[in-house]
């Protein structure tokens, strides 16, 4: 039997945040693109919405590829398509070639967040998972909390496109990273041969699984609404309330830094308490947060301090339901590892998406469109757990 080299946890950490830094980083930017380069907002936001399309698609295909063929070339490979859209973006002429980069960066960076889940559960057990898993995401958070803030300032003292130079710097130091320090953790006699149908024979029982489909389902939710929050607050600071992209990166970074809290807590408690005990304390929280949004927005009226205030409260309960919820997902067949990790990671940025899709094409001049959107999909997130194990089984 082969021998497994443990990645450490910061080589992890580093393949799990280029693409999360590739996606903040432009935030700052949105409300400025749409004057660059003469177009509609919804328009701009596609470069949000196309990207988590394009990381969602891959996600689906690199978790089987990496039961086959191991983790390592996965976040190899992908660490090159991503760095090629990079370049694309760096020199777009048009919003169309932007979008097309931002696909193809995403395409090529969502192999880490993959990779980095399921070398994960590969040397660890499910309550383990999730407490390392929680790490990860606090750890990677960290950075991704400051793209925004540096976004911003780049964006202001230089223009939008030094934010690709400095994401470019990220990408190549990522490979070097990679080349040297993420060791494979699934070895020969753990893989399997895939054809393309064994692609879909994988999701297919996985979507068969009930207690895969309530974490699944959960995390989707509660991440769109997340999402969606990323994608309307620049619109609705800057062009609605009259703020500015540095201050927008700020509040980026209140509110990610709560996220963290939230994921510090699951990592504490997760094996004490469990993962189906993380997943329902957490998705209350983010259903009181966003129904706070909707009622101080139908009663008074958002501003800066209870817009960004209350999403503290839904960062906060993300932080125990999302990393609790993708282990408990990623573990719900041992056999399916990399395929599970794929296929949720998928329908959480699908989720995503779609949030950021409909909250664009929804907002006018107010906020309520997103206070709606961000209550329909923590409401849906409190459910499906409780549903996944009613016909699951309990654990």
């Amino acid at each position: 039997m082969s021998v497994v080299r443990r990645p450490s946890l910061a080589i992890l950490i580093v393949i799990t945040m280029t693409a999360q830094i590739a996606l903040n980083i432009i935030l700052p930017s949105l409300a400025g693109l749409e004057k660059v380069f003469e177009t509609s907002y919804g328009v701009v936001s596609l470069t949000l919405t196309l990207y988590l399309v394009g990381m969602a698609v891959g996600q689906l295909a690199y978790g089987t590829m990496s039961d086959r063929f191991g983790r390592r070339p996965i976040v190899l490979s992908g660490l090159v398509i991503f760095n090629i859209g990079t370049v694309i973006c760096l020199a777009a002429p048009s919003i169309e070639v932007l979008i097309f980069g931002r696909v193809v960066q995403a395409v090529g960076g969502c192999a880490g967040m993959v990779m980095g889940r399921a070398m994960v559960r590969d040397i660890s057990d499910s309550n383990r998972a999730a407490a390392m898993i929680a790490y990860l995401t606090m750890a990677v958070v960290v950075v991704p909390t400051l793209a925004p803030l540096i976004g911003g300032y780049l964006d202001v003292w230089y223009g939008w496109w030094a934010n690709f130079v400095f994401v470019l710097i990220v990408g190549l130091l990522t490979v070097v990273a990679a080349l040297a320090l993420a060791h494979e953790t699934l070895p020969p006699e753990k893989r399997h041969e895939m054809e393309f149908i064994h692609l879909f024979q994988a999701f297919a029982a996985l979507l068969r699984n009930p207690m895969f489909n309530g974490y699944a389902l959960q995390v989707g939710f509660n991440t769109g609404a997340y999402f969606a929050f990323l994608g309307a607050a620049p619109k609705i600071l800057i062009d609605f309330m009259g703020g500015t992209a540095e201050q927008l990166g700020i509040y980026y970074v209140y509110v990610s830094g709560i996220y963290i809290l939230g994921n510090f807590g699951t990592a504490k408690l997760s094996k004490k308490y469990g993962v189906d005990n993380m997943v329902t304390t957490g998705t209350v929280i983010t259903l009181l947060g966003a129904s706070l949004l909707l009622g101080v927005q139908l009663l008074i009226g958002l501003t800066p301090f209870s817009l960004f205030g209350l999403m503290c409260v839904v960062a906060f309960g993300n932080g125990f339901c999302i990393s609790a919820g993708m282990a408990g997902a990623i573990g719900a067949d041992p056999q399916r590892i990399g395929a599970a990790s794929g296929l949720a990671g998928s329908l959480q940025l699908g989720f995503s998406a779609v949030a950021t899709w409909v909250v664009g094409l929804m907002l006018v001049d107010t906020a309520l469109p997103l206070a709606s959107i961000m209550v329909a999909c923590t409401l849906m997130a409190v459910v499906s757990p409780p549903i996944g194990r009613y016909f699951g089984g309990s654990r």
